[in-house]
């Protein structure tokens, strides 16, 4: 696989006092993309890094080592509005003084802010026809499409000459949080000493990532009937629904947290549960860079790709000739996601509690 840097001069590492890294807008890729920012800090050790990112992923990385300060920013709607925030936002950033920016989101407007906020050096991929704000563009081969997204971003340091080891992503939770998580537990009647099974039925991307509910209820009534487990059920406001449904089909009780929680409080509790059991979501990510043992359900999207990543996680799919098509709904049957049964889930589960990781 080979990256090439288009042009720009030699970065000198002793010349990088100031370090900016834009981060990803979603979750499941922000937490893809830690390995690259620990590599960034490994790369610069006495530089300061900031993390300019959007509110909703900021608790990613509020306790991450690497990290120094977080900027965040969200962009009103409207078009005065959105200028306003983004003149701010510009001004801000070049009263930072920053040496070197990393690019991890591919967007225009992430290649623009950099240059007006006049970071001298502007590191990522040649994307979205912004190559020329970018002091050393990184082509985007079709090698490095086809890997895992944590070699994706990781890619871009080595195609700086910079090292970047793979490793497998690592997720750090405050106290403060795991606070507010263990608290949460206690209102429902539950401790953070209980054999606690976490499931997440949703999936933002389309119906092509969700396994039905009333099957991930079956797995939830043998968890509590096999493993004495305590269930709960989470997800985003907009996954409501389907947490409601999951939970109204269990013959066994469950807490439905869905919606109810922060991410950073959503975080710490994923890291107090002893399994978790979800679709291809960015809860996903977060329960295998936990340390969790994480079982995942894929349907349209590729695993190669975006699989769960460490030694304590299984993936069950069926390889059926139309998948993975990356649709957000099926034009056919759905029959990569409907051909799964929860009996193999269930068995994914004791092999993994077996293997004892």
């Amino acid at each position: 696989m080979m990256n090439i840097v288009s042009r720009g001069e030699k970065i000198h590492k002793s010349d990088i006092t100031r370090i900016l890294v834009r981060a990803t807008n979603w979750v499941g890729d922000a937490v893809m993309s830690l390995p690259a920012l620990e590599a960034v800090r490994e790369n610069f050790p006495g530089s300061r890094i900031s993390v300019l990112a959007k509110p909703w992923v900021t608790p990613i990385f509020e306790s991450h080592p690497a990290v120094d300060q977080i900027i965040p920013f969200k962009k009103r709607q409207g078009y005065l509005r959105g200028s306003l925030d983004m003149f701010r936002l510009c001004s801000r950033i070049r009263n930072g003084g920053f040496d070197l920016t990393v690019l991890f989101q591919n967007a225009f407007e992430a290649a623009l802010v950099a240059r007006l906020g006049g970071s001298r050096y502007i590191v990522g991929y040649d994307a979205d026809a912004r190559g020329f704000l970018l002091t050393h563009p990184v082509k985007r081969n079709e090698a490095v499409l086809r890997v895992h997204q944590v070699e994706y971003y990781l890619c871009i340091l080595r195609a700086m000459g910079w090292e970047a080891p793979n490793r497998d992503p690592v997720l750090y939770v405050s106290e403060r949080h795991i606070d507010e998580a263990k608290h949460l537990l206690r209102s429902h009647g539950l401790e953070a000493e209980d054999f606690l099974v976490g499931i997440g039925p949703g999936a933002i991307y389309g119906k092509t990532k969700r396994w039905p509910p009333e099957r991930f209820a079956r797995i939830g009534d043998q968890a509590v009937e096999k493993w004495g487990a305590k269930v709960l059920v989470m997800g985003s406001r907009a996954e409501s629904r389907i947490c409601e449904r999951l939970c109204k089909t269990m013959t066994h009780g469950s807490v439905n947290i869905c919606g109810l929680t922060s991410l950073g409080v959503a975080i710490a509790l994923v890291s107090l549960f002893g399994f978790f059991i979800t679709n291809d979501s960015g809860l996903m990510h977060i329960s295998a860079a936990l340390g969790v043992p994480t079982v995942a359900i894929f349907g349209s999207t590729d695993p190669v790709a975006t699989g769960p990543r460490g030694p304590n996680t299984r993936i069950v799919k069926h390889d059926v000739d139309c998948a993975p098509c990356l649709k957000p709904v099926c034009p056919k049957d759905y029959r990569c996601l409907l051909e799964i049964e929860p009996e193999e889930v269930w068995e994914a589960m004791e092999d993994l509690k077996r293997s004892g990781v």
